[in-house]
């Protein structure tokens, strides 16, 4: 069974975050809140909890997984970013935004997508995310909660609790989520395309 720790939306109990980064560290898969919605969250290098991932949401290999970072100076990294992206993502982070960018050695191969070697990065603007990357010292290999047949993502960690009790080991509640999943912008090519229109302003990259 999954634990539940039901956490202050601002001010997350540091006992809460420390026993939820333990099971990341320890192999486990968690569900957490963010500026947009709940999200998988699983450690870097944690081919099972990809794999868990994979089977709840029905994915296949061409799907861009997304390492959620702490903060800007993070994500250097993890992919590449010439000037004109650096002032983009500058200018727009924190927020409900994914980024598509070239990924640099540092992502395992199983991670970035198979023909484009591109990866998803974000960094959210959320209480309780930052405090369990803080806590990790590293991203998280994350995944919106989307499940298989459903349009929109769940906002009730209760409801989340009860219903992937037996696939998760552990949901971090801090009260309901919105339903709108993050923007996705990709900015590996010459000129962003926006992949996903979400919760995240899409009007600097259009």
């Amino acid at each position: 069974m999954a634990k539940y720790f039901d956490v202050h939306p601002d001010n997350p109990q540091p006992r809460a975050i420390r026993q939820a980064v333990d099971l990341v560290r320890g192999g486990g898969l968690i569900v957490y809140p963010t500026d947009s919605c709940f999200a998988f969250g699983c450690q870097l290098g944690n081919k099972e909890g990809l794999d868990r991932i994979r089977e709840i949401r029905h994915l296949d290999d061409r799907h861009h997984f997304t390492l959620v970072c702490a903060e800007f100076a993070q994500l250097g990294q993890f992919v590449k970013i010439d000037n004109s992206v650096f002032r983009l993502l500058k200018a727009n982070t924190p927020g409900s935004y994914t980024f598509i960018l070239p990924a640099t050695r540092e992502v395992p191969k199983r991670l970035q997508h198979p023909k484009k070697q591109t990866i998803g990065v974000r960094i959210p603007d959320h209480a309780v995310a930052q405090a369990l990357l803080a806590e990790l010292g590293e991203p998280l290999v994350s995944s919106t909660l989307l499940l298989p047949g459903e349009e929109e993502p769940m906002t009730q960690g209760w409801e989340i609790k009860e219903r992937l009790d037996h696939q998760v080991d552990a949901v971090l509640d801090s009260g309901d989520c919105t339903t709108g999943p993050t923007t996705v912008v990709d900015l590996s090519g010459d000129e962003p395309e926006i992949l996903r229109h979400g919760a995240g302003d899409p009007t600097p990259f259009e």
